[in-house]
């Protein structure tokens, strides 16, 4: 019951329902959360199990490993796997130097700018790459585009609206302006309080960002077909033309190797957090 002042005087009037809890005073999840996560469970799973099933498939009728043991020795893989992996790491260290300084910068001196630049680093997903990649070819001077580091250019801007959104969320749970004042009253450069103040605690979204930047470049397809180059998601679609079962084998297992590495990510997230509220409580 809860207590009303009116002009009659004091009154009760009922209390609104509380929400029931469950055994440990949580809140029970609604019926439609659990539906809808349900859903979402049965369109991810069902088709990875269908995948798997099929590189699992043997010709005589059981199971086998057989498509997974013998990716690395096709024709083409270690080229095309190569290639790809020297792209990612151009690629993620290019987007780190470019896109981290600027999302600390708008931060801590441009707080205003920061719906514009959600606009602009959104627009790599807006625009096609088939634009973004005839716009490239066009406008870059031949000594860059016969070379296969173009790619690694133009993967960059496909990275910025992922990038910039892992920084801007771990620079959002920081108290930025603090941290660089105090830096900076110890005698701290801007270079010096970057990489020994800000990037410890950016750990999390830093391996957020070049975890996206290596899926994008792994799994990225039109851009290195227009562009004549065999990268490993190229390699995958045309060795499919010939044995689809290895195909499929290896798009599961980059697949799952990616999901690991986003789990470490979160679980490295969750203990830098947790010793933050930590230091906080003590």
């Amino acid at each position: 019951m809860v207590a009303v002042v009116d002009g009659a005087g004091l009154t009760a009037a009922p209390a609104p329902p509380a929400r029931r809890l469950g055994r440990s005073g949580r809140r029970r999840p609604s019926v439609f959360r659990a539906v809808v996560l349900f859903i979402a469970a049965v369109y991810f799973l069902v088709p990875l199990y269908a995948a798997l099933r099929f590189a699992l498939r043997s010709p005589s009728g059981g199971w086998s490993f057989s498509a997974f043991k013998s990716i690395p020795s096709q024709d083409g893989f270690g080229s095309a796997f190569e290639l790809s992996i020297k792209l990612a790491v151009v690629t993620t260290v290019i987007t780190l130097v470019l896109m981290l300084p600027t999302a600390v910068f708008v931060h801590l001196r441009l707080p205003r700018l920061r719906r514009l630049m959600d606009g602009l680093t959104i627009l790599p997903v807006v625009i096609p790459p088939v634009v973004l990649i005839v716009g490239v070819l066009q406008v870059m001077p031949t000594k860059l585009t016969s070379t296969s580091y173009l790619l690694s250019l133009e993967y960059v801007v496909l990275a910025m609206p992922f990038a910039y959104r892992a920084f801007d969320a771990g620079l959002r749970a920081l108290d930025l302006k603090t941290l660089v004042e105090a830096s900076r009253s110890l005698g701290g450069g801007w270079i010096t309080t970057l990489w020994r103040v800000l990037l410890p605690n950016l750990r999390a979204a830093i391996l957020s960002a070049t975890v996206l930047t290596v899926a994008l470049v792994l799994g990225e397809y039109t851009m290195a077909t227009l562009d004549q180059y065999q990268t490993f998601s190229v390699w995958i679609v045309q060795f499919d033309q010939s044995n689809g079962q290895i195909s499929v084998a290896a798009s599961f297992t980059a697949l799952l190797v990616t999901w690991v590495v986003l789990l470490l990510i979160a679980v490295l997230g969750g203990r830098q957090r947790g010793r933050r509220l930590r230091r906080e409580e003590g």
